[in-house]
C-alpha cells in the first residue's frame, strides 16, 4: 500500500483524540489467559473463560467509566467475547464512546546474538490480522516493547535498535489498516538503578524510536506514545520522589517527543496504585511546555484493589465496581493535574 492519504491521517488523528479526550486514559484489560491464571490465583479463583468474560464485563459496565476512561486494550479472546445478555464487548464500549483496542504482539523472546536482551515478534501475519480486528471492532492497537536496563551495560543498542524497527513496522501495519498504533517502549522497573541511570537509558530509547518511526512515514498525529516513566528501579536503595521523577520524566519528553504526537499515556510497571496516581498527578503539575495530554495507561494499577473485591462472585459486583470507578476517577483527576491526598481519603471505596 502506498503512503497514508490525507483521509486516513484525519480519521487516526480523530480516533485518537477521541481516546484521551478531556485526560481520560487507558484501561489496559489485555492481560494473556496465562497472566490472568496468575492474578486469579492471587485470590483463589479458576482461571476459566468464563470467570476471565464475567471479571471484564464487571469493569466494562462501572457506572461513569467511560468519563474516566477513553479506550481499553482487549486481548484477543476478549475482543471477540459478549456479555451475559450476549452483547460483543467491542460494541458495548463503542456505545459508550469508549474505543476498543488490541493487543496484536506475541511477546519477547530472545535476540539471536545478544547476551539475553529481548526482540518482540509478532510482525508475521499482521496485515491480515489487522483487518480481522478491524471487523471485529477494534480502533487501536498495543505492541510492547521490552526494554532491560542495568548499571552497566543494557540496554544495549542492538537491543534499542531492533525493538525501535519491529515497532515501527507494526505501527506502519496499524495505520495502513486504520488502527491507531500505541507505542510501547517499556524499560523495565526492575533492578536497582537509579533515577538517573533510567534517565539516560530513556533519553536514548525515545531518540531511537523516533528515529525509526520517521524512517517507516508512521503519522505521529495518529499514534500514542506508551512510556514508562523515568523511575528509579524498584530495589534502588534511594527511590525518586514523585517532584524528581515528575521533573525527569518531562525533561526527556520535551527534547524526544514531537509536538505532533497528541497522547502520552503512561504505563504504570509494577508501581502501586497510589503510586502510579501521585506520579502521574505530578508529572501534570510540572510547569513548562507540554504540547501533548498527558494521561495513563493502566493495568494493574487500575485492577488491583477491583480484582481483591470482585473474588471471583457475581454478588460482589457492586462492591468491584466502586472501587474500580475511585481508581479510575483519581487516575483522572492526576491527568488533570487534580488529585490529592485528601481527595483520596473521602472517596475511597
Amino acid at each position: 500500500m502506498a503512503k497514508l492519504t490525507d483521509a486516513r491521517i484525519a480519521e487516526l488523528k480523530k480516533i485518537t483524540a477521541q481516546i484521551i479526550s478531556g485526560g481520560r486514559g487507558l484501561l489496559a484489560a489485555d492481560e494473556s489467559n496465562a497472566t490472568c491464571g496468575k492474578r486469579f490465583a492471587g485470590i483463589g479463583v479458576e482461571n476459566t473463560e468464563e470467570n476471565r468474560r464475567q471479571y471484564r464485563e464487571f469493569l466494562f459496565t462501572t457506572p461513569h467509566f467511560e468519563k474516566y476512561c477513553g479506550g481499553v486494550i482487549l486481548f484477543e479472546e476478549t475482543l471477540y467475547q459478549k456479555t451475559a445478555e450476549g452483547v460483543p464487548f467491542a460494541k458495548l464500549l463503542a456505545g459508550k464512546g469508549v474505543v476498543p483496542g488490541i493487543k496484536v504482539d506475541t511477546g519477547p523472546i530472545d535476540l539471536a546474538g545478544s547476551d539475553g536482551e529481548k526482540v518482540t515478534e509478532g510482525l508475521d501475519g499482521l496485515r491480515e490480522r489487522f483487518a480481522e480486528y478491524y471487523k471485529a471492532g477494534a480502533r487501536f492497537a498495543k505492541w510492547r516493547s521490552v526494554i532491560e536496563i542495568d548499571t552497566t551495560s543494557r540496554p544495549t543498542d542492538q537491543a534499542i535498535e531492533a525493538n525501535a524497527e519491529a515497532t515501527a513496522r507494526y505501527a506502519a501495519l496499524a495505520q495502513e489498516a486504520g488502527i491507531v498504533p500505541i507505542v510501547e517502549p517499556e524499560i523495565l522497573m526492575d533492578g536497582d538503578h537509579t533515577l538517573d541511570v533510567c534517565d539516560k537509558a530513556s533519553h536514548r530509547v525515545l531518540q531511537t524510536f523516533f528515529e525509526k518511526l520517521k524512517l517507516h512515514n508512521v503519522a505521529l498525529e495518529g499514534i500514542l506514545l506508551k512510556p514508562n516513566m523515568v523511575i528509579s528501579g524498584k530495589k534502588c536503595p534511594i527511590q525518586a520522589t514523585a517532584e524528581e521523577i515528575a521533573a525527569a520524566s518531562v525533561a526527556c519528553y520535551q527534547k524526544h517527543v514531537p509536538a505532533d504526537v497528541q497522547g502520552v499515556v503512561f504505563l504504570s510497571g509494577g508501581q502501586g496504585e497510589v503510586e502510579a496516581t501521585v506520579n502521574l498527578n505530578a508529572i501534570n503539575n510540572v510547569k513548562g511546555q507540554k504540547p501533548w495530554v498527558l494521561t495513563f495507561s493502566y493495568g494493574r494499577a487500575l485492577q488491583q484493589g477491583a480484582l481483591r473485591a470482585w473474588a471471583g462472585k457475581a454478588s460482589n459486583k457492586t462492591a468491584m465496581q466502586a472501587v474500580f470507578a475511585h481508581r479510575a476517577r483519581m487516575n483522572w483527576l492526576a491527568a488533570n493535574g487534580n488529585y490529592t491526598p485528601e481527595l483520596e481519603n473521602k472517596t475511597a471505596a
